[in-house]
């Protein structure tokens, strides 16, 4: 999907960034990457996530939405700990 397949409006002001240059950029702390870093370089691509129909407890879905946004992914990082601890276990 592109930005244009998108049916969220984007709040990025593009036009401000086209017309902006790079030259107020410091790349003084940013290494060089050559060609080396790039032979090296591979297409990541994210998990596929499933979706399904969970019943939680009310108290525990209200405190992690109380967090704010991104509280499903923080409820799967919980899951994923605990998937790991089990593990060692």
């Amino acid at each position: 999907m592109n930005a244009k397949d998108s049916k969220k409006k984007s709040g990025t002001d593009w036009d401000f960034l086209r017309a902006d240059s790079d030259d107020g950029i410091a790349f003084s702390d940013i290494p060089k990457l050559g060609p080396e870093f790039w032979n090296k370089a591979a297409v990541r691509m994210p998990e596929r996530k499933d979706s399904l129909t969970l019943r939680i407890d009310h108290d525990v879905l209200q405190w992690f939405r109380r967090l704010g946004s991104g509280y499903q992914t923080r409820m799967n990082a919980v899951l994923r700990a605990y998937m790991r601890a089990a593990k060692q276990a």
